[in-house]
């Protein structure tokens, strides 16, 4: 645990305000169930993709204040790149924290951790709970306990315009070796680059980490691995893939760069996930769906793997209408709206029983996705998870720009990760 004498404090006096929110005979917390109805306000920070998802997302929430009409459900769509540190820093102050939050599954373990977060077993927010995904749940529990509901499961994927490959007479790359081969041809028959390879985010790094049998950390037995043989090869594959001008790179605003270069046909490739779908279709080269193709992230020479990732629902510990936000968790991850959501946005549900919803069985991205989720590598559901990335980010980002080796690359960030998990190998 790395709780600290501040936390240990604002947990005691979560405690205290959870027990007097419980009181059905208590409406000043916000909240009134004297005659078994839900009242009062429900704040969800939802941390989807402004301008599609979060569309989607808050559509769906109000479904839920028609079926219960004395509940105001307050959305905000806070961006994810701000709303780990947001919420946090909410959290400890006391003052305005969120009574729900979309949670990146990574989080969750640290936020219970901390405290912030208040306990589903036996709860409304928990219904069914044997219907999830077992890697979707995993996620959830931490020190024995539910702290969220997993919402959306994902993993990466090489996505490709057909057109293109068309063009240039090449065939989807099941390895590193073929990506190289088909770049080079897709440069030389159309004159575009064949990858968008994302350089400012660590987590676009995973995939070539595991194909060359890596991993970040081995939380079974505490010790630090990024720095192994593996790390440096990984290193070096993707120094290699820029250096050879078979991707492409930048080391900030890689997001947005990454989704106008693919979308407008200057890249052929890039690698990316289901929550990607409505904003690449958006583009120019995708207005015809049946441009698009994907394919599983090519094989390293150890193995071919992608991050398990999605998107958790949690209730903050300090809520003060607690009932209504796990009647709220409930309704948002029940069967009917993930079936919804994957219907707008493509987006893999949770439960094992969305998945023979016609709008599911019918969804060729899922259908994709689902086994690649399945066979997905899960990250070590640890409270430090979410600060593995810092280091790794400035160090991959250096080696892809040149201003470092993959060597000291994996070196400094197995320090970093020594210095954080205390009595580490």
């Amino acid at each position: 645990m790395r709780r600290g004498i501040t936390a240990t404090a604002l947990v005691a006096a979560l405690a205290l305000a959870a027990t007097a929110c419980g009181s059905d005979d208590d409406s000043s917390d916000g909240t009134s169930k004297s005659s078994g109805e839900l009242s009062g306000t429900v704040t969800w920070w939802d941390t989807s993709t402004a301008g599609s998802e979060d569309k989607v997302f808050k559509k769906i929430a109000e479904g839920f204040e028609k079926e219960h009409p004395k509940v105001d459900v307050k959305y905000v769509n806070v961006p994810f790149g701000d709303a780990q540190n947001k919420f946090k820093n909410a959290a400890q102050s006391g003052s305005g924290a969120p009574d729900v939050i979309r949670s990146e599954v990574a989080w969750t373990p640290e936020f219970a951790d901390l405290g912030y977060l208040a306990p589903l077993d036996g709860t409304a927010a928990l219904v069914k709970q044997d219907d999830f995904l077992k890697q979707a749940a995993a996620s959830t529990k931490y020190d024995g306990k539910t702290y969220a509901v997993p919402q959306v499961i994902d993993s990466l994927g090489i996505f490709y315009n057909k057109k293109l490959f068309k063009e240039a007479g090449v065939e989807v790359p099941e390895s590193i070796a073929d990506l190289k081969a088909v770049s080079k041809k897709i440069k030389d028959k159309t004159g575009k680059t064949g990858l968008y390879l994302r350089g400012d985010d660590a987590y676009w790094f995973l995939p070539f980490l595991y194909g060359e049998g890596g991993d970040m950390v081995d939380a079974s037995n505490k010790s630090v691995t990024i720095d192994d043989e593996a790390g440096v090869k990984a290193m070096k594959v993707v120094k290699d893939l820029v250096d050879s001008g078979a991707a492409k790179t930048d080391a900030t605003d890689g997001w947005e760069n990454m989704q106008s270069s693919f979308k407008d046909g200057d890249v052929a490739m890039m690698i990316n996930g289901p929550w990607a779908m409505a904003d690449t279709y958006a583009g120019k080269e995708f207005k015809d769906k049946a441009n698009l193709g994907i394919a599983p992230v090519p094989a390293g020479s150890a193995a071919q793997g992608a991050p398990q990732g999605g998107h958790n629902l949690a209730v903050y510990a300090g809520s003060k209408n607690l009932d209504a936000s796990y009647a709220f968790v409930d309704y948002m991850t029940s069967v009917k709206q993930q079936a919804q959501v994957t219907k707008e946005l493509n987006l893999l549900p949770t439960r094992t029983s969305a998945y023979a919803e016609e709008s599911v069985v019918d969804n060729e991205i899922v259908g994709f996705f689902k086994p690649v989720v399945e066979s997905a590598v899960e990250r070590p559901w640890i409270p430090e998870t979410g600060s593995l990335f810092a280091p790794l980010v400035t160090e991959y980002t250096k080696v892809l720009t040149g201003q470092t080796s993959p060597e000291k690359a994996v070196k400094t960030t197995g320090d970093s990760y020594r210095k954080l998990l205390k009595g580490w190998k």
